[in-house]
């Protein structure tokens, strides 16, 4: 398993993180965001959405659950979906929504709060920790499929120190 930690100090780090990410997508991509609230898992999704093309705001999908967004991936067009699971009550919300569906191997997927999901939510190729650390964030990512794997040999980032 493949592993890319980085300090991102501020928000313009973590801005540059998530156009870096942007640009290693691949469609199909299942990517599991942790870290507590505050820990900045929005902002690299804004981040990466901007990067991605996406002109309007990005909010949190705190109480809709999913947000879908026409954006160019790989220099084609394709969809990010970005869901946020943590009002979720149980796993059978994600089912009865339809979400499962949306993991088709073309859309990216980005998810928020994925332990309100499993055991149901399909699995991801990155898992992306964020945590908060003295000023900045800490940030690790793991590939867990051979496509999360080209995703980090895809990824470019030289983070500030």
């Amino acid at each position: 398993m493949q592993h890319f930690k980085a300090y991102l100090p501020d928000e313009s780090a973590t801005a540059a993180f998530g156009a870096a990410l942007a640009r290693a997508l691949v469609p199909g991509l299942v990517i599991y965001l942790h870290g507590d609230l505050g820990a900045g898992k929005t902002a690299l999704t804004r981040a990466l959405l901007h990067a991605c093309g996406h002109q309007g705001t990005v909010k949190s999908p705190t109480y809709t659950l999913a947000e879908p967004y026409r954006v160019t991936i790989d220099g084609r067009p394709g969809s990010v979906i970005h869901y946020d699971l943590y009002r979720m009550s149980s796993p059978e919300e994600f089912l009865d929504a339809g979400f499962r569906e949306d993991f088709d191997g073309h859309n990216v997927c980005i998810v928020e709060w994925p332990e309100k999901g499993e055991p149901v939510l399909p699995a991801p190729d990155v898992r992306v920790l964020l945590s908060v650390s003295g000023p900045g964030r800490a940030l690790e990512l793991q590939a867990l499929s051979q496509l999360g794997q080209l995703c980090l040999d895809r990824l470019s980032f030289a983070p500030n120190r």
